[in-house]
């Protein structure tokens, strides 16, 4: 550094002026954090002697501009974006991601920088996580920052969110320093909050569930006996006939109310797979013939008139098989692969007659079962009439089922009914739980929450697995706040009708918006149509809305929203109105909300919200 030459008395002016002021320490320590290795050698010289070392203040001024101009200047704020913008509030809260860019020739070598994201509300604010920055020779763990080529960062903050967070903004706060020295880097403003539009969500609008009946108009039954015979024989035997499958059948029957019942009869003849096919075929005809003759005979005592189908296999191999497959006798497995690999009567009988090991077992457990005569009674009910079902719950509920009275409830659309029917099914069956949780649903529906709660609760007890309770005391419990609670009682209410709409509740509440509108569907409620608004399908959204049968303040609200998302101020302004008639407290709420902040100086949206 070139050397400076002055007078003594202009020196000491300047030695005594430093001194006075108290500078000159600072000066030097300052400049050695900058260059510890500079060497300094500046003589004034004089007339008598030689003064102490002294710089020039224009020299000292030029040096620090020099070694810290670059950090001195604010980072500026097109280097720094938040997303998202605005910020918003998911599952709780409020997540925001910053990306840095730190230009070339700015991050001092020497120097280190730590960026904190605090978000400032009313008279509060919320610190996120800090990162630290450094330059090339700065010891550390912070990312170093190259002074000629500068870097990138990315910072995360997520703030647990209050309601006074809706009017905020973030900043991006400062504290660095080159060495040991502070340098002053203003804050920087990079985003605007807070969107809390999934506050909307109301778990306790969705429809509570209804424990179906299992009332049909038309039962079928089924009953079957089978006649056994003795082998190449067709007569039936008295020891058959006298079997309690035999009696059973037959009482199934000749003892029905022929008045609504429907009687269907059939006989399957067979014949086991041993013996040449024209001779099982003409037995199993014969065994069909004196079975049919039998029957009809048993029939016409009882006043049964009703036709008997009947049909004859020659040779059973079927029915072989099954038995095989069920039993546990030796080589089953070889059996059935020669029965795979055979198709023909003749081989396959000769083929396990060849396992002379299991041919006697066959004998005499298996193919005795095959000589029989199936009996089949198919008998169709026919239940009351819809008219006859109400005239008797209103007359004489005893006379009825807990199904039938059940299936009466659906009949009616006035509510009053339904909570009278539903009473009966209560002290009539009071240890069916259905009844408790469809009464409850009327309570519900009439805005008596605690008696409802109490209800779903009982039919709960009484059956724990009951869907249709479970779910809605799931509803109760999101309504209430209690996500842990409601997630064990929704976990048993898979098949109740809504389950799906208990997932899509969920789902919101996760911030997993995309998969809540699918498990929404095609649902059509403010909740399912705030799904998709907040997974930003507004076609769908808006296809919802209007679909709503009866729109409330909070479905006009939420069409202005899709309006403000798709900038259509007519949208915006004529369903704020709408909203407002229906619930004067939206105007202040409108006011707020960010959904609707680029219109907060329109004259139009201003009207609307007064």
């Amino acid at each position: 550094m070139k050397l400076f030459f002055i007078n003594e008395f202009f020196a000491a002016k300047i030695r005594f002026f430093l001194e006075k002021k108290g500078v000159l320490l600072d000066i030097m320590k300052f400049l050695s954090n900058f260059a510890p290795n500079f060497q300094m050698h500046i003589k004034i010289h004089c007339m008598k002697k030689q003064l102490s070392l002294v710089l020039s203040l224009a020299v000292i001024v030029a040096f620090c501009f020099t070694s810290c101009k670059s950090i001195q200047k604010p980072l500026a704020a097109d280097y720094i974006q938040a997303t998202p913008q605005p910020l918003e509030l998911i599952a709780g809260q409020v997540p925001v991601t910053i990306n840095v860019t730190f230009p070339a020739n700015w991050f001092n070598k020497k120097a280190t920088v730590v960026a904190t994201p605090i978000l400032r509300y009313e008279d509060w604010q919320a610190t996120g996580t800090s990162y630290t920055f450094q330059g090339e020779k700065v010891l550390g763990n912070g990312q170093v920052i190259s002074l000629k080529h500068g870097g990138n960062a990315v910072l995360k903050a997520s703030f647990a969110y209050v309601p006074a967070m809706q009017k905020s903004e973030l900043f991006l706060v400062f504290q660095a320093k080159i060495g040991n020295q502070p340098i002053d880097l203003p804050s920087i403003k990079i985003a605007d909050g807070i969107l809390e539009t999934v506050n909307l969500l109301n778990a306790a609008t969705e429809a509570q569930s209804i424990a179906a009946d299992k009332f049909q108009h038309v039962t079928k039954e089924v009953y079957d006996a089978n006649l056994l015979f003795l082998i190449q024989q067709a007569e039936l035997r008295v020891s058959e006939l006298k079997k309690a499958d035999i009696a059973d059948w037959k009482n199934a029957v000749t003892m029905a109310d022929r008045s609504n019942k429907n009687i269907d009869i059939e006989i399957l003849t067979y014949a086991s797979p041993d013996g040449g096919y024209e001779l099982n075929e003409k037995l199993s005809e014969k065994r069909e013939e004196n079975t049919k003759k039998y029957l009809a005979a048993e029939l016409k005592k009882e006043n049964v008139n009703t036709p008997i189908n009947t049909k004859y296999t020659a040779q059973d191999w079927e029915g072989f098989r099954q038995l095989v497959e069920k039993s546990n006798i030796q080589d089953k497995n070889l059996i059935l692969r020669v029965l795979s690999m055979y198709s023909d009567s003749e081989q396959r009988e000769r083929e396990i007659k060849n396992i002379s090991a299991v041919y006697s077992t066959l004998a005499d457990e298996i193919l005795p079962q095959l000589r029989r005569s199936r009996l089949t009674a198919n008998i169709e009910t026919t239940g009351k009439s819809d008219a006859e079902l109400t005239a008797l719950a209103a007359s004489n509920p005893k006379a009825l089922t807990v199904e039938e009275l059940l299936y009466v409830a659906t009949l009616t659309p006035e509510a009053a009914q339904k909570e009278t029917i539903y009473n009966k099914v209560v002290d009539l069956f009071p240890n069916d739980a259905r009844g408790y949780n469809n009464l409850g649903v009327q309570q519900y529906a009439q805005g008596k929450i605690s008696e409802a709660e109490d209800l779903f609760k009982k039919a709960a007890n009484i059956d724990s697995s009951l869907p249709e309770a479970n779910l809605n005391l799931g509803f109760m419990s999101l309504a209430n706040g209690d996500r842990a609670q409601a997630e064990q009682y929704i976990s048993k209410a898979s098949s109740a009708q809504g389950f799906s709409n208990a997932q899509g509740l969920l789902l919101v509440m996760d911030g997993n918006y995309a998969k809540a509108a699918q498990a929404f569907g095609n649902t059509v409620s403010n909740n399912a149509a705030l799904s998709q608004i907040l997974s930003k399908d507004y076609s769908k959204a808006s296809a919802t809305l209007n679909a709503i049968a009866n729109p409330n303040a909070k479905t006009d609200y939420l069409k202005a929203i899709v309006g403000a998302r798709t900038n259509n101020l007519s949208e915006v302004t004529t369903n704020l109105k709408n909203a407002i008639t229906k619930n004067p407290a939206l105007a202040a709420k409108a006011l707020k909300d960010v959904e609707f902040a680029k219109y907060l100086k329109n004259s139009s949206f201003l009207q609307a919200v007064r």
